[in-house]
This record gives structure tokens, sequence and C-alpha cells, in this order.
């Protein structure tokens, strides 16, 4: 009996090697996994690097159009109580924040009806928020796309898998069917994680968009409601 078991776990012992050895190669790294995606990788990936382009790059121009001066419309409000509207204007075009744009805008129109300042104001408003939101589009259309466009991969992929299926005839075994299926599911898998990562994208920038508009509107309410006051 114990003869028996040493020779048993002898033969594990000399398999083991061979099948650690089988598994090794057998592994795929992602580099090969996306080559076998074939051509239909590349939209996907021209998609990803255009992405994180964007969002790099919008985020830190949000970042900067978000930034507050607590004594802006302090000074803004002494300098035209004062009569200094030079040094207002002056004080606006050095801030370079979209309300700062929005408040000079206003001055520009100080002396006309109110209605005529406050259009002038929401104007430029809106068109600081489509600065902001310059390349939105293109992670929306990528959130949207590189799934469809990863399914598509799988589509054709799969057809040729069966393709070369029905060409084997006889030949025909699960392997070269699995080969071909795994090969067309690459391209679902790329596609699905470049869309996630452009809809977080999107909603990330679109949250910090949102927190720029918010201090826009309170900054010209803040402008309104000062020319509204009587002045000492």
């Amino acid at each position: 009996m114990n003869i028996l078991q040493v020779t048993t776990l002898s033969d594990t012992l000399a398999v083991m090697p061979e099948f650690s050895q089988t598994a090794t190669e057998n592994t795929l790294s992602f580099w090969q996994l996306a080559l076998n995606g074939g051509w239909i990788m590349i939209p996907i990936a021209i998609l990803s690097v255009l992405s994180i382009y964007i969002f790099v790059e919008r985020w830190f121009v949000i970042q900067k159009a978000g930034k507050q001066d607590q004594d802006f419309m302090n000074k803004i409000k002494d300098y035209i109580s004062e009569g200094k509207i030079d040094s207002a204007l002056k004080l606006c075009r050095e801030s370079k924040t979209p309300y700062s744009n929005m408040i000079e805008k206003g001055i520009t129109r100080l002396g006309r009806p109110m209605n005529d300042v406050l259009v002038a104001v929401e104007n430029v408003g809106n068109l600081e928020v489509a600065k902001l939101e310059k390349g939105f589009s293109m992670l929306a259309t990528t959130a949207a796309g590189a799934p469809m466009i990863g399914f598509l991969g799988t589509v054709t992929g799969m057809v040729r898998a069966f393709y070369d299926m029905a060409n084997a005839g006889n030949n025909a075994d699960i392997t070269l069917l699995s080969s071909g299926i795994y090969q067309a599911l690459t391209t679902t898998v790329a596609g699905l994680i470049v869309g996630i990562i452009a809809m977080f994208a999107y909603n990330i920038l679109v949250a910090r968009v949102d927190g720029v508009v918010n201090t826009m509107e309170s900054k010209s309410m803040e402008f309104m409601d000062m020319l509204n006051e009587p002045m000492n």
C-alpha cells in the first residue's frame, strides 16, 4: 500500500512540471490579445487616446476657470461707486475667469437699461459655458460608439470563425471554433472598457462645469443686485 502511494505521488510530481510549462506557454498577454482583435482595434485605440487627451486638457481648463477671488466683487463695487470704470475693466481682464468676462461685458453696458445689461451678461455666460464644454460631444460619442464598434468587431469575427469551420469540413474541431470566438470577443471587451472610461470622464467633467456655472450665476446676480443698489 505504501509502495503504491509513493508511486502515485512520484507520477503526480512528474506530471506537474509539464502541466505548469503548458499553462505558462498558454498564457496570453494583453498586448497579444489586442493584436488578435484585428483591424477593428485601431479605431477603438484612437477613441481611447482622444478621450484621455480631452479629459486631461478639459480638467485643467475647467479647474482654472473655477478659481475664485473672494474680494473680486467688493473691488468691482468700489471701483464703480468711485467712477473708476477703467480700473474695474482692468481687474476683469486680469482675472481671466468666465465670471470676470461676464462682469466685464456688463460694465461696458453701464448707462443702458438694466435689461440690456442683463442680456449682455447672459450672452457672454452662454459663450463661456460653450467654451468649457468643448470636446464633450466627442466624449459622449465615444461612450456610446466604442462599445458598438467593439460589438461590430465581435460579429464580424464570429462570422469569420464559422466560415473557417465550414471550410474545414471534416477536419473542423472545437479548437478552431473556440480560437475564433475568443479573438472576436476581444473587440467587445476593448470597446466596453473605452466606453466606460469615456462615460465616467464625461460625467466628471459635466459635474465640474456645473460648479463653474453656479459660480457664474451667483457672480452675475451679485453684479446685477449691485447695480440696482443706490450709490452713496
